[in-house]
């Protein structure tokens, strides 16, 4: 049993199927490379809507801060998740343009890659495990050995993220130990369009 992340939202419909499932957080990317990136008037309505219903999640990649700063004050975000190669430094910078804290993505490939968390445990308030970035960060579909998170302990909360589906959720908490994961493409009919029958059946595989 996990709480959930619905990341990468553009529509009304699919924010309210996160919401009435019973999603933990959900997520607004602000990047143009990515099929998901929202302008800023959508992203102040969407974000609006969700506001005292869901915790909100402005997703970005190596923003700087005039760019945070336009995003944070039209989605007025409670976490600020930070998907590129931010240093720690940068990590704790950030923290001001969200009111809960900062959430950095760390990609896994291979169990080494997990020594890196520590380097940001201390700037970061969670932790987000994804697959490495390919084209671009997130959203790929892109799974890695879930088992590799087993058995590690992080002085921060986690979340797991990469190649999830309502089919596979379940598979992938039993392996990792995950109290918190993320899904984005897995709950999408075509890149950046969610559909709410699968975030509904997302939602409920992982017991949320």
């Amino acid at each position: 049993m996990a709480d959930a992340k619905i990341c990468g939202i553009t529509t009304l419909d699919a924010l309210d199927a996160a919401i009435e499932g019973g999603a933990r957080f959900v997520g607004f990317v602000v990047f143009p490379k990515s099929p998901r990136h929202l302008g800023l008037d959508k992203l102040a309505a969407l974000a609006g809507r969700a506001r005292g219903r869901v915790e909100t999640v402005l997703v970005t990649v190596n923003a700087d801060d005039a760019e945070l700063a336009a995003a944070a004050q039209a989605a007025a975000p409670d976490w600020l998740q930070l998907h590129g190669q931010e240093s720690p430094r940068r990590v704790g910078e950030a923290r001001r343009f969200a009111s809960r804290g900062v959430i950095k993505a760390l990609g896994v490939a291979r169990r080494d890659d997990l020594l890196a968390a520590a380097a940001y445990e201390a700037a970061a308030d969670m932790l987000l495990f994804d697959a490495p970035a390919q084209r671009l960060p997130g959203g790929n579909a892109a799974a890695f050995d879930w088992a590799l998170l087993g058995g590690w302990r992080f002085a921060k909360p986690w979340i797991l993220a990469g190649g999830l589906t309502p089919l596979n959720v379940k598979q992938a908490i039993a392996a990792s130990g995950a109290d918190l994961v993320d899904v984005s493409s897995g709950v999408e009919s075509a890149p950046g369009l969610k559909e709410p029958l699968l975030i509904a059946q997302f939602l409920a595989a992982a017991e949320v």
